[in-house]
């Protein structure tokens, strides 16, 4: 997924009004002052429990605070996340049809799941620790692991107590200071029962979230499914449109009809076309009466008649050459009746080519008015795209029917009932969670957070009763400062979250992410280190000078950007499979002199997903693929 827009009315941070365009690559924005807490807010948004937690992000004042976030997700559909800070929540689709939003759902829970399921957010746990940075998150400034402490007792090591931070004056009324313990406690024992609440609903979301992978392949079926009945519905139909039954059949023919009929006119020869003027091809015939040679025979022949009576004895002769002169007028007199007769003789055969070439071409007509006609009720201009279109009904029905028989037959393997039917049940047990969390009101402190307060009251009675000693810690608390710790190892907690998000075990992840992370590793530390190494556990350990340096033995500073180079990888890595928008804060604990580095490192990750980077660090905005502000 990717965010394309970025809307904030009244959140603490940030311009009192906010609307920034985003766009996948790297994205630097620039804040107006101190760092907002964007990645923690976006977590909030994203994943809100719909207790109005959220309203801490407000900013101090504001009449109104709103975040919105629209993207585009893996189903390539584009959504609008809106949340009121402290309120109310509405997700989003726009309709293409219509270009308008329609709304998907105002429920908190539902929201939440439609997110991860279709949109393509992670569970919420991963998205804190693996997609969103900021320098709080780096081992340095975490909570250190005491040992024959907290850490010896199994108890999980948290940040530092403002008890000992902070100097505790003695309590001026100690009743009222011990009435304060007492309702602190109460407050104490209801954080622990959401957390635990909490904890069963992120158990559960887990579950269900391996079980929407494994139906997914009913709603594949169920999409393709819907997708080939929309397709039957809008192809053309013979019946629908008045068609004959053996059109398609004529259409196959077209061509064949097309080829008979320019054969038939080939064999008609070079006779003059029908459409030619059927006339002779010799000069024109004149009149007999016009013609002189006929007449110079016919007066020759009386000539010499008229002569021969005139003349006695021998003279009388004469008259026999009216013979020749006769016959002289008398075939000039036959060729031109022959003349006109091979006139008309050329006219005639004119007429029957004429009347052959219109009965081929009518023929050709009839053959193929049908077909013709189909052409321009179905609006296409060849018989082949013809036959294409009135035979994909019958194809795509074909298509329906074999998706229907797998969907009925997936529905029918009782592996899979069982699935849905375990999906259900998972379903309203987490909305029986919901219902309880929001049963308990408005927002509630951290079971931490009660107890360090729990303390200092306590000390505060302690000393207003003269006691020198202070009290003792909290269970759950550190150790106060100066006794033996060592930094946590952030390896075991990210590599687990890891690899449910890459359903893989431990082992398979760190040997898959090994030799990426060096690279980073090696080059933000001027390559101090050649190598790493992490157990079936996860827990790291760095190669220095031939030497295996487990976590204690890595200076703060050298751990901080191991375990950056780890969440690099792993983003880097699960970037190749889906995508989820990156929130980095700040330089991420960096040193100056390495800033340019991590720069380029954030540009190249920006190839691969979306990464949203909040800092006024000039030397971000120069490679980034788009700046803003916030």
């Amino acid at each position: 997924m990717y965010l394309l827009e970025l809307q904030a009315q009244g959140v603490k941070g940030c311009s009192p009004t906010v609307r920034a365009a985003l766009k996948p690559g790297y994205v630097v924005l620039k804040p107006p002052g101190a760092l907002p807490p964007l990645a923690a807010l976006a977590s909030a948004a994203f994943f809100s429990d719909g207790r109005g937690g959220d309203a801490i992000f407000a900013a101090e004042g504001a009449a109104k605070a709103k975040i919105g976030f629209t993207m585009l997700g893996n189903d390539q559909v584009t959504y609008r996340l809106v949340r009121e800070l402290g309120g109310a929540g509405v997700l989003q689709k726009l309709n293409k049809a219509t270009t308008s939003f329609e709304m998907v759902s105002d429920n908190a829970s539902d929201i939440g799941t439609y997110l991860r399921a279709t949109v393509g957010l992670p569970s919420r746990s991963a998205f804190e620790q693996l997609f969103t940075f900021n320098p709080s998150q780096v081992p340095s400034r975490r909570p250190r692991a005491v040992k024959g402490g907290a850490a010896a007792m199994g108890v999980a090591p948290t940040r530092p107590s403002m008890a000992h931070q902070m100097p505790v004056e003695a309590a001026s009324d100690v009743p009222a200071a011990q009435a304060k313990v007492g309702e602190l406690e109460k407050e104490l024992r209801l954080s622990k029962e959401i957390e635990q609440l909490q904890f069963q609903q992120d158990g559960l979301t887990r579950q269900m979230d391996e079980l929407e992978a494994k139906m997914k392949g009913s709603e594949g079926l169920r999409a393709a499914l819907k997708e080939a009945e929309d397709a039957v519905r809008s192809a053309p139909d013979t019946v629908e449109l008045g068609l004959p039954a053996d059109i398609v059949h004529k259409a196959q023919r077209y061509q064949d009809a097309i080829a008979r009929r320019d054969e038939a006119l080939a064999k008609l020869g070079n006779e003059p076309a029908a459409d030619e003027p059927l006339v002779s091809s010799g000069p024109s015939v004149e009149p007999l009466v016009k013609n002189q040679q006929f007449w110079i025979g016919v007066g020759l022949g009386v000539l010499f008649l008229v002569a021969g009576t005139m003349f006695s004895g021998y003279g009388r002769a004469i008259a026999l050459l009216d013979i020749p002169a006769f016959a002289f007028a008398a075939l000039t007199a036959l060729r031109h009746v022959e003349e006109p007769q091979g006139s008309s003789t050329v006219i005639r055969k004119g007429g029957v080519r004429a009347q052959r070439e219109k009965k081929i071409l009518d023929t050709f007509d009839s053959e193929v008015a049908p077909v013709k006609a189909a052409m321009q009720k179905v609006g296409v201009e060849s018989a082949d795209e013809l036959v294409r279109s009135l035979e994909q009904k019958p194809l795509l029905q074909q298509r329906v029917e074999a998706l229907s028989r797998q969907l009925q037959a997936w529905e029918a393997d009782p592996a899979n009932r069982q699935v849905a039917a375990e999906y259900n049940k998972l379903k309203r047990q987490v909305d029986a969670i919901n219902q309880k969390l929001t049963a308990q009101g408005g927002y509630i402190r951290e079971a931490r957070e009660v107890e360090r307060e729990i303390q200092r009251t306590k000390e505060s009675i302690q000393k207003a009763q003269g006691g020198g000693g202070s009290a003792p810690p909290a269970p759950g608390l550190p150790t106060p400062p100066g006794a033996a710790s060592e930094l946590e190892d952030p390896g075991p907690l990210m590599m687990k979250l890891a690899a449910d998000l890459f359903q893989a075990d431990v082992p398979s992840l760190a040997g898959m992410i090994r030799d990426r992370a060096t690279q980073y590793f090696t080059a933000l530390t001027d390559r101090r280190y050649t190598g790493l190494e992490q157990d079936a556990t996860g827990a790291i350990a760095a190669l220095s000078q031939g030497k295996k340096l487990k976590v204690a033995a890595i200076p703060s500073k050298d751990l901080d950007l191991l375990y950056l180079a780890l969440r690099l990888t792993l983003v880097e890595k699960y970037s190749a499979r889906s995508k989820v928008p990156v929130f980095l804060e700040d330089t991420l604990g960096v040193e100056e002199a390495k800033v340019p580095l991590l720069s380029r490192m954030l540009k190249h990750l920006g190839t691969l997903t979306q990464v949203i980077h909040i800092s006024s660090h000039p030397a971000f905005p120069s490679v980034a693929d788009l700046n803003g502000t916030l």
